[in-house]
């Protein structure tokens, strides 16, 4: 079984340098392996770096910038592997996390295995890595689950295993989520609502240092709402099907609305009009996805509640 990691990049050089070796070391002994980094248009000098420090790597550098679901999609397009894993450049997987990934795929239904995050924020360790989520009044609620059990709502985009097979029929990340967020819960929901598997591994260890990340340097935290609000709407518009989510979330949007004009809740007012100017991308998209859905919403988090 062939295995392509692919970790996007932008100006993560200090990132890549501190991590890639972790990354390169957790490959050994594993037959046909090949990492690949795609640099979404960095304007640091990571590109260079890569080349004379880690000829091993594969790099493929795009002129533009645009997000994280373009550079993951480039990078499983030119990924040879019968299995992707995906890595943040802020990413230090334990040298055994592969062996616990892998198995897993003899099971033809699984599309993905997700890793436990050892997430540090603000000096501390939070377990992360299993989603849980539910439908309350038009939207999908998630949040981290316990660890102690398999089952997983969404597998993560920073650090999961996917069979590119499936990826590939479920047509990969939606690039309308672009630049971040909810690309992968996307992405996982899709699959479930489609007929396949995920799972969640808590034995697949990785070290996630968050603080470290390009997102918090880039955007301001009113940008970065504004994205998350723009992008569960996405969500909601593109997948939800079930005839009483689909009322719940029109009886309840103005209520929402409201709400936010009240308390001056810019980033919810300007995510929902962002949403708006691209409702016939996503509803294009919407009529392409519904041909593979077998299940309904309230199927898919059914058991995922807690």
């Amino acid at each position: 079984m062939k295995v392509s990691l692919v970790i996007p990049n932008f100006n993560g050089r200090h990132l890549l340098e501190k991590n890639l070796p972790s990354v390169i070391a957790a490959t050994q002994g594993l037959g046909e392996t090949e990492i690949i980094v795609v640099d979404d248009g960095s304007t640091d000098d990571s590109v260079e770096f890569l080349k004379d420090s880690f000829p091993q790597v594969k790099v493929l550098a795009k002129e533009k910038n645009e997000g994280f679901s373009s550079a993951v999609n480039l990078g499983v397009k030119n990924a040879k592997g019968e299995i992707i894993v995906l890595l943040n450049t802020d990413i230090v997987p334990s040298k055994d996390f592969l062996s616990f990934l892998l198995p897993h795929f003899a099971d033809p239904e699984i599309f993905a295995v997700g890793c436990l995050d050892e997430s540090v924020e603000k000096g501390k360790i939070v377990l992360r890595g299993r989603g849980i989520g539910w439908w309350q009044r038009g939207f999908l609620v998630h949040q981290r689950g316990e660890v102690q059990k398999t089952n997983t709502l969404w597998v993560s985009g920073g650090s999961g295993a996917f069979r590119k097979s499936l990826w590939e029929k479920l047509g990969g990340l939606d690039e309308i989520y672009n630049p971040f967020y909810w690309e992968d819960i996307d992405l996982s929901y899709r699959v479930q609502k489609s007929g396949f598997k995920i799972l969640f591994e808590p034995k697949s260890k990785v070290i996630h240092k968050h603080e470290e990340g390009v997102i918090k340097s880039k955007f301001s935290p009113n940008q970065v709402k504004k994205i998350a609000f723009r992008n569960q709407f996405f969500f909601v518009w593109k997948n939800a099907t079930d005839p009483q989510i689909i009322f719940a979330h029109l009886l309840w949007l103005p209520y929402y609305l409201i709400k936010a004009l009240l308390a001056l809740d810019a980033p919810f007012i300007f995510g929902f009009l962002a949403a708006l100017t691209k409702l016939p991308q996503v509803l294009k998209s919407r009529q392409q996805v519904k041909k593979l859905f077998v299940k309904s919403d309230r199927r898919v988090v059914k058991n995922h509640h807690e």
